[in-house]
């Protein structure tokens, strides 16, 4: 079996993320000195949270979450603060999320609220949660105004991505994971863009590029001040949609749609050329995403604009300028917006992807 490949995220706690198959016993390192381990997971990954109970030598909680974006509530958190004070979770003491990048957001913002901060490993399963949601520090929950709107920045102590996860996946969540893969292609790493087009790419090489464009944005600007921002790019109307379809859609469709429309967006304020703006639609067509979106204009633009991005009443948009030199649109003229988004709204056909 091909040794692992470790990718260190740089800044003021270094970690690493793994990335190869069976990688399970890699994680009692990563808890070591924790008397108590919380290991949270949805019900779909029982078997896999009592394999880890069974292989730590800690003494381990197995805690259950609903799945998906359900788990990502208040009601949920208040929920996991209970268990972790009432087995005396100390700060020495570590929380394992086990999941998507739900689950990666929820267990990160229980951990980096309890006693202020204790240590979190993730093990993403889902292709999204290990090119993005687990990778960064970044965690959240959602509240009846919008997408990940609570949260805090709290590096992991690691991140074990075990490939064999992915074999199991379901093919629309699989899908799904591949719109971040995409967006860092045009925003970094544009020889992604050609290896999801090469039929004899490998899967492990697109993961570990896509974690790797990650790891160096967020070892050099952790709170998202300055490069970070990019990474949200395709996100502004992509959480909306999610919102508005009250997350009946998967982020990675909504934001494949996100992207498309921030694609044209930069294309009619004059920042991007035609070719690499219909490459957007041509990429994530390709793989199985879809790239039109028919809801309301107001609802919609109404839900962008408590993006975390936008300040005061300005709605800010990462653009690119061409392959790989994102930038900031500030405040665009509102007429761009309805435009760009009439060029997501024609329906050219093709599977619906919820």
């Amino acid at each position: 079996m091909t040794a692992p490949t470790r990718i260190t995220v740089q800044g003021a706690r270094p970690y690493d993320v793994v990335v190869g198959h069976g990688l399970l016993g890699e994680l009692g390192e990563m808890v070591t000195g924790a008397q108590r381990v919380a290991v949270i997971h949805p019900a779909s990954l029982r078997a896999t949270a009592e394999a880890v109970h069974e292989d730590l030598p800690n003494e381990t909680h197995l805690v259950e979450v609903p799945d998906g974006e359900a788990q990502k509530d208040m009601k949920v958190v208040a929920y996991l603060w209970d268990v972790l004070g009432t087995v005396g979770f100390t700060r020495t003491d570590a929380v394992v999320a086990i999941g998507g990048g739900a689950t990666t957001d929820l267990a990160g913002f229980v951990a980096a609220t309890w006693l202020r901060g204790v240590r979190v490993v993730h093990v993403p399963t889902t292709l999204l949660g290990m090119v993005d949601a687990a990778v960064g520090g970044k965690t959240a929950i959602n509240t009846s105004a919008g997408k990940n709107l609570v949260g805090a920045f709290h590096p992991p102590a690691g991140v074990l991505a075990d490939l064999t996860a992915l074999e199991t996946l379901p093919k629309h969540d699989y899908t799904s994971g591949l719109a971040e893969v995409v967006k860092v292609g045009f925003t970094h790493d544009p020889r992604i863009l050609d290896l999801l087009g090469d039929p004899r790419a490998n899967e492990r090489e697109l993961v570990e590029r896509a974690i790797a464009v990650k790891a160096r944005v967020v070892g050099n600007d952790l709170t998202e001040q300055g490069e970070r921002e990019f990474l949200n790019y395709g996100h502004t109307l992509g959480h909306a949609i999610e919102k508005v379809e009250s997350y009946r859609w998967r982020h990675g469709a909504a934001v494949s749609v996100g992207l498309v429309f921030a694609a044209e967006l930069g294309r009619l304020a004059g920042r991007l050329d035609d070719a690499t703006a219909a490459r957007h639609r041509e990429v994530l067509e390709s793989v199985g995403l879809p790239t039109t979106y028919s809801g309301d204009w107001k609802q919609v633009h109404a839900a962008m604009a408590v993006d975390k991005k936008s300040r005061g009443s300005r709605l800010r948009f990462v653009v690119l300028d061409a392959l790989a030199r994102p930038r900031m649109l500030e405040d665009p003229d509102p007429s761009l917006l309805v435009a760009a988004y009439e060029e997501v709204r024609k329906d050219r056909g093709g599977e619906v992807f919820l």
